[in-house]
């Protein structure tokens, strides 16, 4: 296929699996267009086949990794750890909402963190729902911090999001070393949102609430707790191994998915299920797409605007790039395209742009899938969800904790 048509149809393919994935007709999942477009770009020769095979071989680890944390995430919930969190934090916040959103914030990105974006989206945001409604509480600001943490707070951990799990693998960092050099931004980025949470939802917060009513603490899911710290210590030691971090996630979700079929709770079928096989296909087939858009030509318009450099104006530079670039075509869309073109200038310029794909995607409901899957379960709970105060909101966070973050990354990259 010539230069011209094979960059059209990539392009092409592209904004059909986006805006499938937006929209979802008839409820179905994205894997729908996704497939047949990759294999219409391998069968028009829009991507080669050994390019194809190559950018399937790339992401083979880390979609298998997606599928054990969500797997650890689902049985985590089984075991009833998110139920535990939520009582927790209604007894803690006393039917005060400033101390909810606070406690909501934490949970939120601690869960975000540890278990992935996917964890606090399905999973918390439910929760939060339940407690609003146990404390008598706006809901409001607590569930928008769901959607905006399951991003910002992603920020932290090689295993906290499918985008960073790509960035780890191309940035040459060991797990340890992520985590140090992230942990600042993260903090940062996290405080930041927090600040603007309580000034853009102050009437919300302001509204006295009835006082909770007094039960007996929840028991706390131990078994769920150690299995998920065991899972953590071991990413470390295989990250020090230079062993895959997905045996370590496999693990964990073995073990509790052992323990849940033992006591009849699950069943192959189950897990199956948990670990999303059709997301898994969607990621897969997403990647072939984006790589056939970047062999015809996109790498090449982006080299030419992508700031050269590791200094702090490059840095603010890469990550801006890469928020327009996220609400553009998505998240993760735009860190596959952007990591070969950063990655052989360092590690600063790669987690550069995973700050950009990261917080940038609070400004648009289009920016991660993370959002578009918490628009749906927000709807689920018939609590409508307004476009242009979703935006104000976005175009008030996204820069207050894009630009300090970029500026923490450059001070610990220093410093580290």
């Amino acid at each position: 296929m010539n230069t011209p048509l094979a960059e059209a149809l990539s392009v092409a393919l592209l904004a059909a699996v986006l805006a499938w994935a937006v929209i979802r007709p008839f409820g179905l999942p994205e894997a729908v267009m996704a497939v047949p477009a990759a294999a219409l770009a391998v069968a028009t020769g829009a991507i080669s086949l050994d390019h194809a095979r190559a950018e399937a071989e790339r992401l083979g680890p880390v979609v298998g990794f997606l599928a054990a944390v969500l797997v650890l995430a689902h049985f985590c919930d089984v075991e009833g750890l998110f139920q535990a969190c939520g009582a927790w934090t209604a007894r803690w916040a006393g039917g005060r909402p400033v101390r909810l959103l606070t406690a909501v914030f934490a949970l939120a990105s601690a869960i975000t963190a540890v278990l992935s974006l996917d964890a606090t989206i399905v999973l918390l945001t439910p929760v939060v729902f339940a407690t609003a409604a146990r404390t008598g509480v706006r809901p409001k600001p607590h569930v928008y911090a769901c959607t905006h943490l399951s991003n910002t707070a992603s920020l932290l951990l090689p295993v906290s999001n499918l985008t960073n799990l790509l960035a780890f693998a191309a940035s040459g960092l060991g797990f340890t070393r992520f985590a140090a050099l992230m942990a600042l931004p993260w903090l940062v980025a996290i405080g930041a949102e927090y600040v603007v949470f309580r000034r853009f939802f102050a009437r919300d917060l302001a509204l006295a609430a009835p006082a909770p009513a007094s039960g007996e603490a929840p028991e706390p899911p131990l078994f769920a707790l150690v299995t998920v710290a065991c899972t953590l210590a071991g990413f470390v030691v295989t990250s020090t191994f230079g062993v895959e971090p997905v045996w370590a996630a496999l693990a964990g979700a073995l073990v509790l998915a052992g323990r849940a079929a033992a006591r009849g709770k699950a069943g192959v079928a189950t897990v199956v299920r948990a670990a999303a096989p059709a997301f898994l296909a969607f990621v897969l087939a997403l990647g072939v797409v984006v790589r056939a858009v970047v062999d015809n030509g996109l790498a090449d318009a982006l080299g030419h605007v992508l700031p050269a450099g590791t200094g702090l104006p490059a840095l603010l530079g890469i990550a801006a790039l890469a928020a327009v670039l996220a609400n553009l075509i998505n998240n993760l869309p735009a860190v596959l395209v952007l990591l070969p073109l950063t990655a052989p200038a360092g590690p600063g310029t790669v987690l550069a742009v995973l700050l950009g794909v990261n917080i940038g995607p609070n400004l648009t409901y289009a920016g991660s899938l993370a959002t578009l899957l918490w628009r749906r379960i927000v709807h689920q709970h018939e609590h409508g969800v307004d476009l242009r105060e979703f935006t104000r909101l976005g175009l008030l966070a996204v820069p207050s904790a894009l630009v300090p973050a970029v500026v923490a990354l450059w001070g610990a990259l220093r410093i580290l």
